[in-house]
């Protein structure tokens, strides 16, 4: 049965990953996704993202265009999750003077149900920013729809 998913992210955490995608210009920069999925009516889920756990890239021979982390960032990741009673659904990414879309690398290096946010980096500047998932097959990702939220103040 198909799942329709949206991604659900504060307006406040999407700035956050752009200025990241900012700072490390013109490296990629990386981070975890905390939060949770909700199903809802009609098997329909959304995965609401409640904080970001940035990590450090620690891709040293190509890190304008590739970046990676160690099995220890993930453990880390997971432990700061766990702290905030969330889960590791997925990780952010930047593709400084690309587009915010996967390449081949990406396929071939990211796993089925986890969201990837990319955010295209043009002299500094964040621009497009999407998510998305690859399916089960691990054949292609899916755009994943982004809904800002905002909060309330």
């Amino acid at each position: 049965m198909v799942h329709t998913t949206q991604l659900k992210i504060s307006s406040e955490l999407a700035d956050k990953i752009r200025a990241h995608g900012a700072q490390t210009y013109p490296h990629e920069c990386c981070g975890a996704l905390l939060g949770r999925d909700t199903e809802v009516a009609d098997r329909q889920v959304y995965r609401e993202i409640h904080g970001l756990h940035p990590l450090v890239n620690r891709r040293d021979d190509s890190p304008n265009n590739r970046f990676s982390v160690t099995s220890q960032d993930v453990l880390d990741a997971e432990k700061a999750a766990r702290r905030q009673s969330l889960e590791v659904v997925g990780w952010y990414h930047s593709h400084p003077d690309h587009p915010a879309r996967p390449s081949q690398y990406d396929r071939d290096h990211a796993w089925p149900w986890y969201s990837y946010i990319i955010v295209s980096v043009a002299n500094r500047i964040p621009e497009e920013i999407t998510s998305w998932r690859l399916t089960d097959d691990r054949t292609e990702f899916e755009l994943e729809e982004i809904c800002l939220q905002r909060v309330a103040s």
